[in-house]
C-alpha cells in the first residue's frame, strides 16, 4: 500500500504522543512510532485501542523498538533503512519533563537525545518537517515578555529540566538553516479541556487536592497572588495546536509558544478551582511572601501536595508572547480555552479518579 506521509515519532507511549499519533491517524498515513523495549506492551494496547477508536488499519503503526539516548537511537539496521528512507514527518516528543529529575539523566535523554534524533533527521532524503516539542521554560530564569523569537540567554536555571531543554532546543535551532524545522513551546500542560482526562498529577493538581481535603475551610485562604500569571494550557488545544502547524507551510522555520495568550493570575487560578469545587471563591489572600515561604518549609509537601521544585514556578514573573502562534492557528480555528472554563471538567476527572 502507498502511504501520502509516513510519520516517525518519539516519545510513544507517552500521553501527550498517544493523542497526537491518534489526531494524526488516517488511512493514507504510515507511522513509524519509536518505543523504548520497557514500554512496548503498553505501547502495542494502546495501539490496538487507538486503531479501533480512528478505524485506522493496525498495519499503519510499526512499532520500532529504540532508545534516543543510542546511536541511531538504537534501531535495528534493517528497520532504520526502512525510516530513513520511507520517513517524510519527524515528531520529537521523547524527554525526561521532571522538574526534579537528576543532571545526568537529564543531559542523556534531553540534549544527547536530541542530538542523536537531529542526526538520523539529517539523513532522511524525503524529509518535509522536523517538528520538536520545546517548552516555555527554555526561558530559565528571565522575568518578563518572552518572544517566540527569542532563545539564547544567561539568566540561568532552576533546575536540570530547563537547563537541559534549553540546550536541546539550541541544537534544534541550528538545523532551521538547513531542514525544514518547526519548533513548538508548550506551557504548563494539563488535562483535556472537554473531558478532563490527564495521565498524571502535578502541578496545579496540588492546589486541586489541596482544597479538596477541606472545601469549605481551605477555599477561604487564596495561596496565590494578583501579581504573577501561571500559564496553563489544556492537551488538546497542545495536540490541535501541533497537528495544524506541522502541516502549515508557513509555520517553517518559526518557533510556535503553545501557550495561552491571556493567562489567570495563580489567585485567579486558585478561585476558579475553588469555584469548581466549592461554587464559591476565596476570601482572603494572604502576602505572596508569606505563601512563599510556607509552600518552601521542610513539612509543606506533605499538606499541600506540592514538592519544593514545583514552588518557583508559582511565583514566576514570566509571560510569553503569542503573536506568531496566534496569527498562524487563527486560520486553522485553534485557540486556546480560558481555564476558568474549563477547571470544572479538570476538578470533575479528580472525582471520578482520584488515582491514576
Amino acid at each position: 500500500m502507498g502511504f501520502n506521509e509516513t510519520v516517525f515519532l518519539t516519545g510513544f507511549p507517552g500521553f501527550i504522543a498517544g493523542r497526537l499519533v491518534a489526531r494524526l491517524a488516517d488511512r493514507n498515513t504510515q507511522f513509524f512510532l519509536l518505543v523504548q523495549k520497557a514500554f512496548v506492551d503498553k505501547a502495542r494496547h494502546d495501539l490496538e485501542k487507538l486503531a479501533a477508536d480512528t478505524g485506522v488499519p493496525l498495519e499503519n503503526f510499526a512499532l520500532i523498538e529504540g532508545d534516543i539516548t543510542l546511536e541511531n537511537l538504537g534501531i535495528s539496521d534493517e528497520d532504520l533503512e526502512t525510516v530513513l528512507a520511507e520517513t517524510t514527518d519527524v515528531y520529537h516528543l521523547a524527554a525526561i519533563y521532571d522538574l526534579g529529575v537528576k543532571k545526568e539523566p537529564a543531559f542523556r535523554v534531553n540534549v544527547d537525545g536530541t542530538k542523536n534524533v537531529n542526526e538520523l533527521v539529517r539523513k532522511m532524503p524525503a524529509l518535509r518537517r522536523y517538528n520538536y516539542i520545546s517548552t516555555c521554560y527554555v526561558a530559565g530564569r528571565r522575568t518578563g515578555e518572552i518572544l517566540e523569537n527569542e532563545l539564547e540567554h544567561t539568566a540561568g536555571f532552576r533546575n536540570y529540566y530547563e537547563e537541559t531543554k534549553y540546550l536541546a532546543e539550541m541544537e534544534v535551532e541550528k538545523l532551521k538553516a538547513e531542514l525544514p524545522v518547526t519548533i513548538f513551546r508548550p506551557s504548563v500542560v494539563v488535562g483535556d479541556s472537554v473531558t478532563g482526562e490527564t495521565a498524571k498529577y502535578d502541578g496545579i493538581y496540588s492546589v486541586i487536592f489541596y482544597l479538596k481535603k477541606f472545601p469549605s475551610l481551605l477555599r477561604l485562604v487564596n495561596v496565590g497572588n494578583k501579581k504573577v500569571r501561571l500559564n496553563l494550557v489544556p492537551v488538546d488545544f497542545v495536540v490541535e495546536g501541533i497537528a495544524a502547524l506541522a502541516r502549515d507551510e508557513k509555520a517553517t522555520g518559526k518557533t510556535i509558544a503553545l501557550a495561552d495568550p491571556r493567562p489567570l493570575s495563580t489567585a485567579e487560578i486558585c478561585d476558579a478551582i475553588a469555584v469548581a469545587i466549592t461554587g464559591k471563591k476565596s476570601v482572603v489572600t494572604p502576602p505572596a511572601a508569606l505563601i512563599e515561604f510556607s509552600l518552601g518549609l521542610p513539612f509543606s509537601p506533605a499538606i499541600t501536595g506540592l514538592p519544593h521544585e514545583g514552588v518557583p514556578y508559582f511565583f514566576l514573573v514570566q509571560t510569553y508572547d503569542t503573536a506568531i502562534s496566534e496569527e498562524l492557528l487563527k486560520a486553522h480555528g485553534v485557540a486556546c480555552p480560558n481555564f476558568a472554563d474549563y477547571a470544572k471538567n479538570l476538578v470533575a476527572f479528580t472525582d471520578k479518579h482520584p488515582k491514576l
